[in-house]
């Protein structure tokens, strides 16, 4: 029998790549599509990196390697820790996975039993929930409004944590709002969960080097030290260094958790690309300024993108602190109908009647927990970037 586990059953499927499924569709159809929906810098990977990684291959370090890491990349991982974070930790402290997702799914597998609650502030990264579900927890929906800038509160964390509740994921800067912690709303965070000892903290860091207007980046276990014993703090090169395909995540914490990792990582994949390791090292070791420059094309694009949605009926856009997406309002376009009559009931009809009708991808908020929005990744060049924005205006001013 075609039968699948329970849990798999139930999942679903990732909204992202549904709709960029329906992106390839549509360009095999012929379609010019511009597509605001990828979350993956649009900048190639440095050349000393992708030159280690060749390097790597004509050396002939192509084969397996430790399960958590080979320790030149371990060694550049604790030192990153300690010289970006001001976390005291040495190279045993880390582990190396295929990719940040792998790190949070790892973490996830390695700790929740049946009836283990994960506190999740919505929205959220739409993988999320669906990991916690397929490893046995619950997800516990946490609503974080625009009025809160789309962050948890204090007394929000306080009335969400029962003593069912095993993680709290934090998740700053913010993939899907861009919303940015600052140290005093991680220390009053940091408060609440001092008071209960059972919740660990998986803080996913994974946007840390796109912050925006001169903030300077914090995390929680850096913030209160005495919680450190208690946060798994993740981070990867893919972001940051234009490495999305390389697949290389990260992390710290507590020795007995990473342990337990390693031992599921070692049943289910082994260790990361040992070519993508080598590049990762010279990522972390070698020269730092792409950071400061695709920063600073992030932030230009970023104020450009937030004007004009800004400036398009029955759209409205806070003013995203990091990350590279704008989290845009499209409830004034709900209740309307489109050129091709379409009636706009959802945020899901608005995303896919843009796609539709107007050749623009973006992925609609309901699937990152919160609707009536639109989040629109802005990590394209700025041609097709102002291209896609004005076909987006053209799309709302026809809208009756």
């Amino acid at each position: 029998m075609n039968t699948l586990n329970k849990r798999l059953a139930q999942a679903k499927p990732s909204a992202t790549y549904r709709i960029i499924d329906r992106v390839a569709a549509r360009r095999a159809e012929g379609a010019k599509i511009i597509s605001l929906c990828a979350g993956e810098p649009d900048f190639d990977t440095p050349e000393h990196i992708r030159q280690a990684g060749i390097d790597a291959i004509r050396n002939g370090q192509t084969r397996y390697t430790q399960v958590a890491g080979v320790r030149a990349l371990r060694e550049a991982v604790a030192d990153k820790f300690h010289r970006e974070n001001g976390l005291d930790v040495n190279w045993q402290d880390t582990l190396v996975s295929n990719g940040g997702k792998h790190v949070i799914y790892n973490a996830l597998a390695a700790t929740l039993n049946e009836g283990d609650e994960v506190i999740v502030p919505a929205p959220y990264w739409v993988s999320y929930p669906e990991m916690v579900e397929l490893c046995g927890g619950t997800a516990k929906i946490v609503a974080c409004s625009a009025e809160d800038a789309f962050k948890l509160t204090p007394a929000a964390l306080d009335q969400a944590i029962t003593p069912s509740t095993r993680w709290l994921i934090l998740n700053s800067p913010s993939n899907p709002t861009g919303a940015v912690y600052s140290r005093e709303e991680l220390q009053a965070l940091a408060q609440v969960v001092l008071q209960h000892p059972h919740v660990l903290v998986l803080a996913d860091d994974i946007y840390e080097h796109l912050l925006f207007d001169g903030q300077t980046f914090h995390t929680l276990a850096q913030v209160e030290p005495r919680l450190a014993p208690r946060v798994l703090t993740m981070n990867g090169v893919s972001k940051a260094y234009a490495m999305t395909g390389w697949r290389i995540g990260f992390a710290t914490g507590p020795r007995w958790l990473l342990e337990a990792m390693e031992k599921l990582q070692g049943q289910q994949t082994s260790g990361a690309s040992a070519i993508s390791q080598q590049a990762a090292i010279a990522a972390l070791n070698g020269p730092q300024a792409f950071l400061q420059q695709s920063r600073a094309v992030f932030e230009a694009r970023r104020d450009w993108v937030v004007a004009f949605l800004n400036a398009t009926p029955g759209l409205e856009c806070l003013k995203p602190s990091g990350a590279f997406y704008a989290f845009a309002s499209c409830a004034g376009l709900l209740g309307r109908t489109t050129p091709g009559g379409t009636l706009l009931r959802t945020d899901e009809d608005v995303a896919h009647a843009l796609l539709d009708e107007a050749n623009v991808a973006v992925v609609h908020g309901s699937a990152f927990g919160l609707a009536p929005y639109l989040r629109i990744a802005y990590a394209l060049d700025e041609d097709s970037l102002r291209q896609a924005c004005e076909a987006i205006r053209r799309f709302c001013l026809a809208t009756r």
